[in-house]
């Protein structure tokens, strides 16, 4: 029996590979891929209620200040009043629901404020920035500076 492709076997072998290459993978994919995934987009629709399941870690800000209201009041008018509570403190959902065991976290004041006001180029120019090696030396920003309002005098 003459073989019936000539000289295009191994053309023939290849597609035949890839062939079944390409189902190997329709499969895999159609065994790992969710069901769900795609409804809303390039996510997995139950992605929502497993982040709806899970606990709050965050309260927000007026949660904070019905409690610690003079905070607020303190940042009244300051470059701060924009910031949120847990922006710096972290998450205190477990604080704000009565478990006064977990306590904001303590900051340290020199590199939590480096975190935004080390100066880099790419931030606009009436942001305030500085060059630690040039400002203040070794010492903690709120030895000049009120955390909640920072202005100086």
């Amino acid at each position: 029996m003459a073989n019936r492709f000539g000289h295009y076997t191994h053309i023939v072998r290849m597609a035949g590979l890839f062939a079944a290459g390409f189902l190997v993978f329709l499969f895999i994919r159609w065994a790992l891929i969710p069901a769900d995934f795609g409804v809303y987009g390039f996510y997995r629709a139950g992605a929502l209620d497993d982040a709806r399941a899970r606990p709050a870690s965050y309260v927000g800000e007026s949660t904070c200040l019905d409690c610690h209201g003079q905070i607020g009041d303190e940042r009244q008018g300051s470059k701060h009043a924009q910031v949120h509570c847990e922006a710096c403190h972290g998450p205190l959902a477990k604080h704000a629901s009565g478990d006064f065991e977990i306590k904001p976290r303590a900051l340290n004041p020199r590199t939590l404020c480096l975190t935004c006001h080390t100066q880099l180029a790419g931030k606009p120019a009436d942001f305030p920035q500085i060059d630690p090696a040039d400002h203040g030396g070794d010492g903690a920003c709120t030895e000049c500076h009120k955390p909640h309002h920072p202005k100086i005098g």
